[in-house]
């Protein structure tokens, strides 16, 4: 019986604290806020390493902001990380299960990458969430429809013969 109280307060405690976490995701920070439009101004002007730079610190000021991740993801995308994209798709995903842009999004970065039997998954699932009229159901069909981008050659792929003659 002495334990009682306690035991009511810490249950008061961690039922407020679940239903704030499944709160609507709201506005982000004020700061944060100012660093999603400093990075959504550098991808318009094409930079997207300083838009990463910008979204990175968005989302260390307000963790919290899910929508932050989708930026990251397309500024990902736009430097042609498409496996560090899909990452922050499935992140996003992983707090928002129904979110319509990450799972066109992570399609998207898949036929990117070649995966294009994952992406018909993704398109699959988002026809039957929010039908075929949806522009990012749309979208994804596009870049499917578009196929892979052709590889881009890299140096180290042609490194030239390591042969040492004599002078």
């Amino acid at each position: 019986m002495r334990f009682a109280p306690a035991a009511a307060a810490l249950s008061l405690l961690v039922a407020v604290q679940t239903s704030v976490s499944y709160a609507d995701e709201g506005a982000p920070a004020p700061r944060a806020a100012m660093l999603i439009t400093e990075g959504m101004a550098a991808l318009e002007a094409g930079q997207p390493q300083r838009a990463v730079d910008a979204f990175e610190a968005a989302l260390a000021v307000d963790p919290g902001h899910t929508p932050i991740y989708l930026h990251l993801a397309e500024a990902a995308r736009r430097e042609g990380l498409q496996g560090k994209a899909i990452g922050y798709y499935r992140e996003t995903l992983k707090r928002d299960p129904d979110n319509y842009a990450a799972m066109s999004g992570e399609g998207a970065a898949l036929v990117e990458k070649g995966a294009v039997e994952k992406a018909r998954r993704n398109l699959s699932r988002l026809e039957s969430l929010c039908g075929e009229t949806c522009p990012e159901t749309r979208d994804l069909a596009t870049a499917i429809s578009r196929g892979p981008q052709p590889r881009v050659l890299r140096a180290e792929a042609v490194m030239p013969d390591a042969t040492v003659s004599q002078n």
